[in-house]
């Protein structure tokens, strides 16, 4: 069902209204960031995810913070690698590039 959309007998499934109600609430922004950090915790391990925070990705540029220049360095090198492995963790999202910068991270 299309956003606007009325069916003539008026009658909707739960998932119609959940998935509504998810979308007029931004929820869906949410898991969808849940999906990205969850593949990129999977792709480089614990011991560096806990170094880095994901952002959301824009214009088909993920954006990770990374709390240290050695890790940041290690990331860089493998940078094709990571984006390759994170283009099959989350095939539905368009992903070009991630890009890296040092930052302040909640570790």
């Amino acid at each position: 069902m299309r956003k606007g959309e009325i069916r003539k007998r008026g009658v909707f499934t739960i998932g119609e209204v959940l998935g509504e109600l998810a979308g007029a609430c931004g929820f869906g922004r949410v898991l969808a960031m849940g999906r990205w950090e969850l593949a990129w915790r999977k792709i480089v391990g614990r011991e560096l995810a806990r170094h880095t925070q994901v952002n959301f990705p824009r214009r088909g540029v993920l954006e990770v913070t990374v709390a240290h220049s050695v890790v940041l360095q290690e990331l860089a090198f493998r940078k094709e690698e990571l984006l390759q492995m994170l283009l099959r963790e989350v095939p539905d999202e368009p992903l070009r590039d991630i890009r890296f910068r040092l930052g302040k991270v909640d570790e």
